[in-house]
């Protein structure tokens, strides 16, 4: 069978998501090839959803622990990893049927199977019991995604070596678990079995906990996480080699330090999914990580064609970030031009314990800049909302200008940080003078809220000046 359509999206994740609507709603006749039975992609089945609705029934249940009425009633239950997975299945599900509806309502074609380019306008569609179609397009947009990476000299076949997609597949809970990795995935999944009582070794190979953050927050992060909740943290190692046996598994480090435990979990970088895409026959090639190189309107430059978006081009890595790199990819191919970009500064979204959040410049990146800057704070702890909810642990930090008072980073830490963050971010995007920590001198606040944060930390770096 071949079929022909104005674009062909391969991957139904964020970006593939993002590109197909913007494409159907101009008008043009959009397939999505999808490898999985299921719409989604890996953020929706294997990353972001499943990883943040776990984390979320983890902060819910320790939340009670931590409550001395609810602890009584719980102190003889427990929680298993069915439990867990039970939730986060529910939520997967309810995402794939919303997904599905975009789909239908917008009569984009999904196509199960896993696409091959053969040429650079016609895809082979193996749909995994042998049967092969040909779709031809006049464009393409890669969407495919990536998938942890996986070092030749680690087995992770054996049951007590995973990663973050097979992570959730867990039947029992470990007592000792040890993450490889201590970047966002790594971080949040040790802060999540912490709060279950699993014991936790964190071995991290830089030299603090995610350096890209404003030294602050950093600090503050390794601090509750190692001396709040107990997880043991070892900066500057590099693994030598992995030793499993059928109760254990021992980590072996450069620095000659062994780690057994229960569990090893390998969080430690992620790889485009450029395998067996067929790439080879249209002159692409990737890079070491199976990225794909693209320029800024998301074409690959021999095939231009060819758009690729999200994960399988790198940086910045986020599903927020894909989508709209999906979209507009969308408008290049439907208009011919595409005015719109990816934000100059982009959120960030950490939900370890304590959340973390943050956008624009840090502190260590203003002092290099040479741009003069004062610092307002507001501790949680100090705000009604903070104490009433008892969400004490936790700031509020705004970088500006000592000269123009204009937004220049913002940075949060603490409950809900990735919800805060957003009322900052859409006063740091106006253009001047709206953009000034003015504003929030002059906002009437709901009270309590931790919204009111804005207002003391503006006071409280204003009055330094």
């Amino acid at each position: 069978m071949q079929k022909s359509f104005d674009v062909i999206v391969i991957g139904s994740g964020p970006g593939g998501e993002g590109a197909s609507i913007r494409l159907a709603k101009a008008g043009k006749s959009v397939a999505v090839v999808e490898e999985h039975s299921l719409v989604g992609g890996g953020c929706t089945h294997w990353g972001t959803i499943p990883s943040k609705a776990l984390i979320q029934v983890v902060r819910q249940y320790s939340a009670f622990r931590r409550n001395r009425l609810f602890d009584r009633m719980l102190h003889h239950m427990t929680i298993s990893a069915a439990n867990l997975l039970e939730m986060v299945e529910d939520v997967v599900a309810r995402q794939v049927r919303e997904r599905e509806g975009f789909y239908v309502r917008n009569n984009i074609e999904v196509i199960q199977g896993r696409a091959r380019f053969v040429a650079p306008k016609i895809l082979e569609i193996d749909d995994g019991a042998g049967t092969l179609d040909t779709l031809t397009a006049e464009h393409f947009v890669v969407s495919t995604g990536s998938h942890p990476f996986r070092p030749d000299d680690v087995d992770f076949t054996h049951p007590r070596i995973i990663d973050s997609d097979t992570i959730l597949q867990l039947e029992e809970l470990p007592e000792t678990l040890t993450v490889y990795g201590a970047g966002v995935i790594g971080s949040e999944y040790a802060s999540a079995f912490r709060n279950l009582g699993v014991r936790v070794n964190l071995v991290n190979t830089r030299g603090r906990l995610l350096e890209y953050l404003d030294d602050e927050i950093s600090n503050a992060l390794s601090y509750h996480m190692a001396d709040e909740q107990g997880i043991l943290i070892r900066h500057n190692e590099e693994h030598e080699r992995v030793e499993t046996s059928d109760d254990a598994v021992t980590l072996h480090l450069a620095s000659g330090k062994k780690i057994k435990s229960d569990l090893l979990l390998w969080a430690n970088g992620r790889s485009g999914n450029s395998q067996d895409l067929g790439l080879e026959n249209i002159g692409v090639t990737p890079d070491h990580r199976g990225n794909i190189p693209v320029n800024d309107a998301y074409q690959i430059p021999n095939q231009p064609h060819i758009y690729a978006v999200g994960d399988i081009i790198g940086f910045p890595n986020l599903a927020s970030a894909a989508f709209d790199q999906g979209r507009f990819a969308g408008i290049h191919i439907a208009e011919g031009r595409c005015d719109e970009h990816l934000v100059r500064f982009i959120p960030t979204g950490i939900y370890t314990s304590p959340e973390i959040s943050c956008i624009g410049l840090t502190e260590q990146e203003l002092t290099e800049q040479q741009i003069p800057y004062e610092v307002g704070r507001a501790f949680f702890r100090n705000l009604a909302r903070g104490q009433i909810s008892d969400c004490q642990a936790g700031m509020l930090k705004l970088l500006f200008h000592s000269d123009t008072l204009e937004l220049l980073g913002i940075h949060c830490f603490g409950n809900h940080a990735a919800e805060i963050l957003h009322i900052g971010q859409a006063i740091m995007s106006q253009p001047a003078p709206n953009n000034r920590i003015t504003y929030f001198f002059n906002t009437t606040f709901n009270y309590p809220t931790m919204a009111e944060a804005y207002r003391v930390a503006a006071f409280n770096g204003y009055n330094r000046l």
